[in-house]
């Protein structure tokens, strides 16, 4: 049901952050650094490749489908619904049409984004101008790319995107891998 997103065959760089200690928890969640997607969002992914690659960019993805266990703990320590979906209502994460990514250049080296991953501040937003010209430039890019894709974007966090009507896609618990993906 899901598509595994690997470096090779869908040309992107993979650093699941959630599978180390450089996340807001400050403890690796997942056991290992899986990347998956819904087929329909795998699709949008490779047209975004694509579009990226003919402007000499390619993407760095920090996280895609998140179990439903996982959406639950990180609700658990952190409940902020500015930055993270409610598990009662199902996280597009947890449905596999949710992605987190940036944009890399040639040698592999991020665009400055104003913020870092899952810097949980009003900085974070979209629009928020109290970043530098660079960075604003930066976040329209990967907007205008994804946009172009197919993909929604969350106005709070400049780097998740995700399909349009996402509950239109059931909730996945853990279980749908044949390796489990989370740690928890």
């Amino acid at each position: 049901m899901l598509v595994e997103i690997t470096e090779s065959d869908h040309d992107v760089l993979l650093d699941i952050v959630y599978a180390t200690e450089r996340n807001f928890t400050g403890i690796p969640v997942y056991r290992r650094p899986g990347c998956y997607l819904h087929p329909d969002a795998a699709a949008a992914l490779g047209r975004a490749v694509t579009l990226a690659k003919a402007i000499g960019l390619r993407f760095k993805i920090f996280d895609a489908f998140r179990p439903s266990e996982v959406q639950w703990n990180f609700w658990a320590f952190r409940p902020d619904p500015e930055f993270l979906a409610d598990p009662r209502r199902g996280s597009a994460h947890s449905r596999g049409v949710a992605v987190d990514l940036t944009l890399v250049d040639a040698t592999g080296r991020e665009l400055d984004m104003g913020t870092g991953f899952d810097a949980f501040t009003p900085l974070s937003h979209h629009a928020n101008t109290d970043i530098s010209a660079e960075a604003q430039r930066n976040r329209f890019t990967l907007l205008g790319i994804m946009s172009a894709a197919g993909w929604d974007f969350y106005g709070n966090e400049w780097w998740h995107y995700q399909l349009f009507q996402p509950t239109r896609y059931r909730v996945l618990s853990d279980s749908i891998l044949d390796a489990p993906l989370s740690a928890v």
